[in-house]
């Protein structure tokens, strides 16, 4: 059974991940040497790695890096590395500025901080890799037993036999409903009722047991649980009703009594707020300096072909349901402002100007929300904010439309990137923002802002 290599494994992992962090320290010192050679140079650098290494590994401990990643996409472990990365620096420089009697030089400690986290990655990734490969030649797997053989336990065998190289592999079922014992579903056999369960789990070896038991069943849980625990196998539960629950539930506690909540949205964290909010500014900041002569060009242009301001704006719904002017470049003629708060824009729509057909075309008209971005009004990336006309008619047409105003809108989003952009499903747009909000990290945005480029930039549906 895996649990038995578990803790070899583990232990390999620490293993690797300091072999990394000495070679790193190894190479800052070379680095270091090769400048001012080995004058003045203290010994103390030469046993740092006693103290230093050992205690970024223990950093890592608390901060769950050797928790499981096996279902983790690596773009989540990856974040998780490097948070306690940093924060294994940032106690190393504390240590260093409480310890008066210690110097050491600031390349070396800067070389080593992003060599080690530089080497760990692709440690890591290598490790990911070839566990993948060797899970799918049926090595390294994860036995769970399905306690359930309805609907809710076929459905997740199905996904867990989707994933292969996540290593799980169902060695069957158990289930009171006697048409059923005996039987195979999804090509997994029904090994009897579920007060089998205590000699199964001594007989078979299987590392988790997975209940799929109805509603109707839950007087049975107490017992499934407690066999489990006897026997050392961890056991997680499937609600039934998971299929009402709008996203992704996280249990939280008040007073030592769980609460469901039933969207997880990472952006509620203060942390991740503030680290959204730095990477906003710091990028609208960027992004107007660097595209200031493009936009001087963009206003010339827009006095040049049509009488009127240079800047349009719009009235638009953004966090919590506040509203918010949107700025753009102006892209038609000047018109009544109801008109184009209640009305899309087409692909032959009278009301375009010349050039604002090539900016619309190009999102250059985009440009001037930067300015939205940098006084906090919207995020570089995040669901397109609507008209208030609009808000309230999908709201009640569109289930979980107004998900999206829990977080603040973007100038380029997930929908955006995938293609549901302009005259497109809304639903689909929804469905795309929505899985943004619940799985938002810091490199999920730099990816959206990769694609943006590539794929959203210039788009047959902006019109």
């Amino acid at each position: 059974m895996i649990k038995k290599y578990q803790r070899l494994f583990n232990i390999t992992q620490v293993f690797l991940d300091a072999m990394c962090l000495i070679i790193a320290y190894a190479a800052a010192i070379v680095f270091k040497l090769n400048i001012t050679g080995f004058a003045g140079f203290g010994k103390v650098y030469y046993w740092g790695a006693l103290w230093i290494v050992p205690l970024l590994l223990t950093v890592y401990y608390f901060m769950n890096v050797y928790s499981p990643m096996r279902s983790r996409m690596y773009r989540k472990e990856i974040l998780i590395v490097a948070r306690a990365h940093f924060m294994g620096v940032v106690t190393i420089y504390s240590v260093l500025f409480l310890n008066k009697d210690i110097q050491y030089s600031r390349e070396v400690s800067l070389h080593f901080a992003l060599l080690g986290l530089f080497l760990i990655l692709v440690e890591r990734y290598a490790i990911r890799r070839t566990l993948r490969h060797l899970r799918k030649i049926g090595y390294n797997q994860k036995h769970l037993l399905i306690v359930g053989a309805g609907p809710v336990g076929i459905e997740f065998a199905q996904k867990v036999n989707a994933h292969r190289d996540f290593g799980y592999n169902v060695v069957g079922f158990l289930d009171d409903d006697e048409m059923k014992q005996q039987e195979r579903v999804v090509g997994k056999p029904v090994m009897g009722c579920c007060s089998n369960l205590p000699h199964l789990l001594d007989e078979r070896s299987v590392d988790e047991v997975v209940v799929a038991l109805p509603l109707n069943a839950f007087e049975k849980y107490g017992k499934i649980v407690d066999a489990c625990e006897k026997a050392g196998v961890r056991v997680r539960i499937i609600p039934d009703y998971n299929k009402y629950l709008p996203g992704s539930p996280v249990i939280e506690e008040f007073d030592g009594i769980p609460l469901l909540n039933v969207r997880k949205i990472p952006l509620d964290d203060p942390f991740n707020r503030f680290v959204k909010r730095g990477f906003d500014i710091g990028f609208s900041s960027l992004a107007i300096l660097v595209t200031a002569p493009v936009m001087m060009f963009i206003a010339v242009g827009i006095k040049l072909t049509s009488s009127g301001p240079v800047f349009f704006r719009q009235r638009r719904i953004g966090l919590n349901n506040c509203p918010f002017d949107m700025l753009k470049f102006r892209s038609m003629r000047v018109a009544d402002d109801s008109r184009a708060a209640t009305t899309w824009t087409t692909p032959n729509d009278p009301r375009k100007t010349r050039f604002g057909t090539f900016l619309r075309k190009t999102s250059l008209d985009e440009l001037p929300q930067f300015f939205n971005v940098f006084t906090g009004n919207m995020s570089v990336v995040g669901p397109r904010p609507e008209r208030p006309f609009f808000v309230e008619q999908f709201r009640e047409d569109i289930p979980k439309y107004m998900v999206k105003h829990q977080v603040k809108p973007g100038i380029t989003g997930w929908a955006q990137v995938n293609g549901w952009r302009g005259d497109t499903s809304i639903e689909r747009r929804v469905e795309c923002d929505i899985y943004y909000i619940e799985n938002w990290d810091l490199l999920f945005d730099v990816k959206i802002l990769f694609l943006t480029v590539f794929k959203g930039l210039v788009n047959k549906n902006a019109y």
